[in-house]
């Protein structure tokens, strides 16, 4: 569409008429970047002052909220919906009304009622679950600079409106689909759109696109990306599922699995294979040997019940929730729930150094010239570049603006600002240009001092400019390097005075004269080396990834306890190959002077040598290793990119904090491991006891309706898991999913139920003559309450590596349903219920006997498991 004169109204009439409602429509992005940025303010209904409060309820009622996904937070009839789904309870519930239309009431009600308490379970403590997440995602929250009414404020993302003007600097979000009005060399990373590493740069003026994507316009901003440098004021032009990474989110598939999915997956393929051997076998052998196929089909189906992990997604969630909630008091927000047990398998972590190890509490303690020597000038353009950049301001800025005596020696009403050339991480240098009172327009660079360097071709020093050559520059180093071994964060300053102009760009921070050093203090943690002890102890490696200088991190990390041999720098990161520094990586506990590249490449290639590795970091430059990591971590201080690309955030940036997350998750996934065990092992027994009793029995070994009690009551008696106590040697190192070890424990475990089991079938027959298809009853019963009672004590010797009871004590839940189970199991053959569910009375021999079974069932399970631990096959 061409410029005429009056494209205000034609665009405005074109965006509102056609909002970019799907990908092909990418001729509303080209009409907003063609013209300029007063005219996309008008077409926009907005101005450089923002919007008015009234103004912007219209525009949420017309466009909804900026959000892209709606969290899946489901109302309770969704949450009883999904319940009632479930393909367990749909299977129960068709076995159920087929029982009732064939004249088995008993087993209909039976099916019935497992369906009712599953579904209640499943539906209470989910919409619990749920609440909690909501409770936990509502204390983060991602807010963006908007100017409404003249005013900038501070408001969540999720509030934005077409024609909201916005600022921008680095390490913000991009809030949504922006034109820029206004920029000031800005470079915005779109990795999260396009893959490409590195950022662009973006500029306000009118691009008419001519060959180019949405995402080449040079003047536009997408949801989902960030600037890494320089400032910007924008327009909002869309928002919400609107925008481009709204559109492109309608065809994304479900993220890929995380560790944990694929562990639970694999387990749940592993009970779904022990079903497919066994429970046609019990059909085939049922049919065969009692002649009565219909009974096999409800007894085989019962079986097949009585095998599936039910309760597993229920034991899930609820430990997730209950661990969610557990490490929020502790100050460590869950932003992804299946990334707790990520957090506990975590065998690295990786950090970086201010703030963590370190105070986060700067200091200016020292402003000298290239000597050393304490010099007011250098404090003076050091207070000009802090006070007068718009950028992104950081504790070193903090630190000089409230050094003492700065307000005593400078008058700041005669300088005036001309121009800013934002920090980036490639120069790590920030200048601001300044107007003195006699005109001058001076440039003042300050960063990194072997960046500083390279630009410098002349030094002062009291009052004299001399010429920087090899040799001096060599000695100028050694002075900074000595402030560098004392410990102290060094800044090197440096300043040009040049002709007047209205810009300056890069280019002009070159034949520099530099003034001096500035010389921060950011003392170590007090509870640094004590927290890192902790890690170590709990087998995690730490390992130092930080953009500071080598000299420093050394006193640092020798300061809280960290060994450091030999640190890697940068530069040598970027000459080793993928094995090298894979090698390197293995043995190294400090890198310094990375880059963001160097720090994700670091990470990913620790992650190929099998560590679980987690990423503490909340600068701009951290997001690239946040998503790298396998676990993310971030602060709440953190800058908007870095909280978005975390999977927790800790409300306090500390290690103690941290380390108590991670012994939260290691809780959380021993208490799932649990079930697991419980129920693998619990099912592999099973099927050689049925397999076994239906070949030889001239009678089912147990009615199926029975069966469906028996495992309805056992169920029952795990609910409380998620609130059992964990010992101390289950969360002292990393667990990760190890499918071997549950593999052996189900091997060696399972039959040991069997043996008793068939203890019990010889019991029944030879002491109490339970042979003949008219004792079947006693038999059934007698098998009944044993299998019960040894299934709902053994979850006491499967829930510890210890000795149950004396050395490890369970939750006074999981006592109370255990106790509770057990008793109806002892009372059911004589009750009301009895003859219902075909029990008879037991003759009182049994129950001595039963005594007997369960104290050797309990020795034999417990000295197996014993001796599994002691030789490091289960962990």
């Amino acid at each position: 569409m061409p410029v005429f004169p009056n494209a205000a109204k034609v665009v405005f009439q074109a965006a509102h008429a056609r909002r970019p409602d799907d990908l092909a429509d990418a001729e509303f992005y080209h009409e907003q970047a063609r013209i300029d940025g007063t005219a996309v303010l008008s077409a926009q209904r907005s101005s450089p002052v923002g919007l008015e409060d009234e103004e912007v309820e219209q525009r949420l009622e017309e466009y909804g909220p900026n959000i892209v996904a709606p969290e899946t937070h489901h109302g309770w009839l969704a949450l009883l919906g999904l319940a009632v789904a479930n393909p367990l309870v749909v299977l129960l519930s068709v076995l159920s009304i087929v029982s009732l239309l064939t004249g088995d009431a008993r087993a209909a009600a039976i099916m019935a009622a497992m369906v009712v308490l599953g579904v209640v379970l499943r539906f209470v403590q989910e919409t619990r679950a749920d609440a909690a997440v909501v409770h936990l995602k509502a204390m983060i929250r991602l807010t963006a600079t908007v100017v409404r009414s003249g005013q900038k404020r501070e408001l969540p993302l999720e509030g934005l409106v077409p024609g909201d003007v916005i600022e921008l600097v680095a390490g913000d979000m991009i809030p949504a689909d922006v034109r820029l009005v206004t920029s000031k060399d800005l470079y915005v990373t779109q990795a999260s759109l396009t893959g490409e590493s590195l950022p662009v740069e973006k500029d306000d003026r009118p691009d008419d696109g001519a060959g180019r994507s949405v995402l080449g316009l040079r003047n536009l901003g997408f949801l989902g990306t960030s600037v890494e440098s320089g400032t910007a004021t924008a327009v909002v032009i869309a928002t919400g599922s609107r925008t481009y990474l709204g559109q492109l989110a309608r065809g994304l598939t479900a993220p890929p699995p995380t560790a944990f999915d694929r562990g639970i997956g694999r387990f749940t393929w592993l009970m779904i294979r022990f079903m497919g051997a066994m429970v046609p076998l019990v059909f085939v052998i049922n049919g065969l040997t009692k002649h009565d196929w219909g009974q096999a089909f409800f007894f085989a189906v019962a079986v097949a019940v009585g095998m599936t992990p039910e309760m597993l997604p229920m034991i899930v969630t609820v430990c997730l929730s209950r661990g969610a909630m557990a490490m929020s008091r502790k100050k460590v927000i869950v932003k992804r729930l299946n990334a707790i047990q990520d957090l506990g398998a975590m065998d690295v972590l990786c950090t970086d150094k201010t703030g963590t190890l370190t105070q986060d509490r700067i200091l200016l303690e020292s402003h000298c010239n290239v000597v050393l020597e304490e010099d007011p000038g250098v404090l003076e353009l050091a207070y000009l570049n802090s006070h007068f950049q718009t950028g992104l301001r950081n504790l070193l800025d903090r630190a000089i603006l409230k050094h003492n005596e700065i307000h005593e020696q400078l008058d700041i009403p005669d300088y005036s600002k001309v121009d800013e050339i934002p920090f980036d991480f490639e120069r790590k240098i920030m200048s601001v240009v300044v107007r003195t009172g006699e005109g001058i327009c001076r440039p003042i660079a300050k960063g990194a001092p072997e960046e500083i360097f390279k630009r410098c071709a002349r030094y002062e020093l009291d009052g004299e400019i001399l010429t920087v050559g090899p040799l001096i520059i060599n000695d100028l180093k050694e002075e900074y390097e000595r402030l560098s071994t004392d410990g102290f964060r060094v800044l090197a300053l440096a300043y040009r005075d040049l002709d007047a102009r209205t810009t300056y760009t890069r280019d002009d921070e070159r034949a520099l004269t530099l003034k001096g050093y500035l010389a921060f203090l950011d003392p170590p943690r007090e509870t640094a080396r004590e927290a890192l002890a902790a890690l170590g102890a709990h087998g995690v490696a730490i390992k130092v990834l930080t953009g500071d200088n080598e000299l420093v991190s050394c006193k640092i990390c020798a300061e809280v306890g960290i060994a450091v041999a030999s640190p890697l720098v940068g530069w040598q990161v970027d000459r080793m190959n993928d094995e090298e520094l894979s090698l390197a990586a293995e043995t190294t506990s400090l890198f310094a002077r990375l880059s963001p590249q160097n720090k994700q490449r670091i990470i990913r290639v620790l992650r190929q040598r099998g560590h679980v590795v987690g990423f503490l970091g909340d600068g701009i430059n951290d997001a690239p290793a946040l998503r790298a990591a396998d676990v993310g971590v971030s602060v709440d201080s953190a800058v908007d990119i870095a909280k978005e690309s975390a999977d927790f955030i800790l409300l306090e940036k500390s290690l103690t904090v941290l380390g108590e997350g991670v012994m939260e998750g290691r809780k959380v996934f021993a208490n799932i491991l649990k079930y697991i065990r419980m129920g693998a092992s619990s099912s592999f027994g099973n099927m050689f006891s049925v397999v076994g009793a239906s070949a030889f029995l001239p009678f089912v070994p147990m009615a199926p309706i029975q069966i469906l009690t028996n495992n309805l009551l056992y169920d029952f008696s795990q609910v409380p898991i998620p609130t059992d106590e964990v010992d101390p040697d289950q969360v002292d190192r990393p667990r990760p999913w190890t499918m071997g070890d549950i593999a052996r424990f189900i091997l060696f475990i399972g039959p040991c139920s069997s043996v008793f089991d068939y203890v019990t079938y010889l019991v029944m027959i030879l002491v109490f003559g339970c042979w003949a298809p008219e004792t079947s009853g006693l038999f059934q019963t007698g098998w009944f309450v044993e299998s019960l009672l040894t299934q709902t004590l053994i979850i006491h010797v499967i829930r510890t590596n210890r000795i149950p009871w004396l050395q490890s004590r369970p939750s006074w839940q999981l006592t109370l349903t255990t106790l509770g189970v057990m008793a109806v199991g002892v009372w059911l053959p004589v009750s009301p219920l009895g003859p219902a569910l075909g029990f008879e009375p037991l003759p009182w021999l049994y129950w001595p006997i039963l005594a007997l079974i369960l104290l050797g069932y309990l020795a034999l399970t417990q000295v197996v498991k014993l001796r599994l631990v002691g030789r490091g096959w289960v962990r």
